[in-house]
């Protein structure tokens, strides 16, 4: 007898009892990723015509595949994956491993390659868990028509500029715009000639790593810190420095005390990440001098300066800087898309030409029409409308989120509250564990990250992240609800 041929993209039927072998590919497709969370299954009367099946093969195969928790039914609506997986909770570990240890020694690869895929499986980064996700803006706010209206102006007049070369530090439009912005706003002592568009702070950060640090040179990096900027600094053979934290951010004497040595200090005083706090004046000019006196260099990491709700964004620790040693990197991508991947890196006068030819060798230069387009919203004011709704929107889904944890979560999570960012920290309360907690928001396809994510060693406190800012508050209120209902 033929074997019936399934044409649903996912799912290969094997030998044995058609019913049987209906609810083993829908299961594995489920457990493997193929089927997603809330992903809407073809009725069984087509499922039974699509796979030259009986309809009554397919309904048993659903009704254990239901009975099991794999699938749900609406009435009216149809059958849909669940949100809980009951094996997930066993199978994420494991895949995680595999994926960390995906690179053999057989690969004739840079082996620092084998520690970032460990660290990129301390968290999950599947963006199909998209509430709580970190490091997204208020994505829901972006304005899609006047983008697309600015885009259209900009294709239309484009006939004479596309198909040229075009400058690797960018589109000069959009660097004078940056710079007025910058200077206003984050207080830069900038010039348009010493901005270079880049393809967000990443690339910032792998570019400064090009033009100024050798294989083996000393890096500081606050811990807990951006797993970003240190799988960059990994990738390139630099040893990374682990920098204690407290309230006014990086505690700058004792990294000066512990790592003499260091070429480069990543910081981003204004918003710490991932902990939150500000670094305070003393140590900010205390770090301005050490850099200065001892000819080092300072990364400043400007990515959620904007993102200041009771007060005006503090000065970037570039303004103060008399004596060049500051380079500082901005992005869009919190305030409008990530997918855009537009961001600027301000060089001190003699690293210009030095960056210049680091950015035209990395990728020639960043979209030019993204470019064009952006200059466009800064120039004509739209950007400014756009920062001023979205602090505002902000605040209010931080406070409804504050309150829900306080609501539901009083004897889980304790909240350390900020006047700034796009996600809190949590820190667990009781005999809670960051394992526990993470394996229950992924059963509800919640994208919380683990604050030892972002550590280089063990941490003497447990926490999670909750990102909110891409969330309206109704949606933020009923997740932590869940969140407390399975906990």
């Amino acid at each position: 007898m033929k074997k019936p041929q399934s044409n649903f993209p996912h799912l290969q039927l094997k030998d044995g009892i058609l019913k049987d072998q209906l609810y083993h590919a829908f299961r594995e497709a489920i457990l493997n990723g193929r089927l997603h969370p809330r992903m809407k299954i073809p009725s069984s009367r087509a499922l039974s015509e699509t796979m030259q099946i009986s309809r009554n093969s397919v309904l048993q195969g659903f009704e254990r595949l239901i009975d099991e928790g794999y699938l749900l039914t609406k009435p009216g609506s149809g059958t849909y994956v669940s949100d809980t997986i009951p094996d997930e909770l066993i199978d994420i570990p494991h895949r995680s491993q595999e994926r960390a240890q995906a690179f053999d020694s057989k690969l004739d690869i840079n082996p620092q390659l084998i520690e970032m895929a460990r660290l990129k499986a301390k968290g999950n980064t599947d963006h199909s868990h998209s509430m709580f996700n970190i490091g997204v803006g208020c994505v829901d706010l972006f304005p899609h028509q006047l983008w697309g209206r600015l885009l259209g102006r900009v294709w239309r007049q484009s006939r004479k500029t596309l198909g040229k070369s075009h400058p690797s530090a960018g589109y000069l439009p959009l660097r004078e715009a940056i710079s007025d912005y910058a200077r206003s706003t984050r207080g830069l002592n900038c010039t348009p000639e010493q901005i270079i568009i880049v393809n967000g702070t990443q690339q910032a950060i792998n570019l400064t790593a090009q033009v100024l640090l050798q294989q083996g040179d000393e890096v500081w990096l606050d811990e807990p810190g951006y797993d970003g900027a240190l799988g960059a600094f990994l990738s390139q053979n630099m040893r990374v420095c682990p920098v204690s934290v407290d309230d006014e951010g990086t505690n700058i004497a004792d990294a000066i005390q512990r790592y003499p040595a260091v070429k480069l200090a990543f910081t981003a005083p204004s918003h710490q990440f991932p902990l939150g706090g500000m670094l305070s004046l003393p140590r900010r000019l205390a770090l301005l001098d050490w850099a200065a006196e001892h000819h080092k260099w300072i990364l400043e990491d400007d990515y959620n300066g904007e993102f200041r709700y009771s007060a005006r964004p503090i000065q970037a620790l570039q303004g103060l800087d008399k004596h060049q040693r500051v380079i500082y990197a901005g992005t869009f991508s919190k305030m409008l898309l990530p997918e855009l991947r537009l961001g600027f890196l301000v060089a001190p006068p003699k690293l210009v030409n030095a960056f210049q030819l680091a950015k035209h060798y990395a990728d020639t230069h960043t979209a030019y029409l993204e470019q064009v387009t952006l200059a466009l919203l800064i120039t004509e004011g739209h950007y400014a409308r756009h920062v001023r709704r979205v602090r505002k929107a902000c605040h209010e889904r931080q406070t409804a989120l504050i309150a829900a944890i306080e609501q539901y979560l009083p004897d889980k999570l304790s909240v350390q509250t900020s006047d700034s960012g796009i996600h809190l920290v949590c820190w667990l309360k009781g005999d809670l564990t960051e394992e526990e907690v993470i394996n229950k928001c992924r059963q509800l396809s919640l994208g919380a990250q683990p604050l030892s994510r972002y550590c280089q060693a063990p941490y003497p406190r447990q926490a999670i992240l909750l990102g909110y800012a891409a969330h309206t508050p109704d949606d933020l209120r009923e997740s932590i609800k869940k969140l407390a209902l399975i906990l």
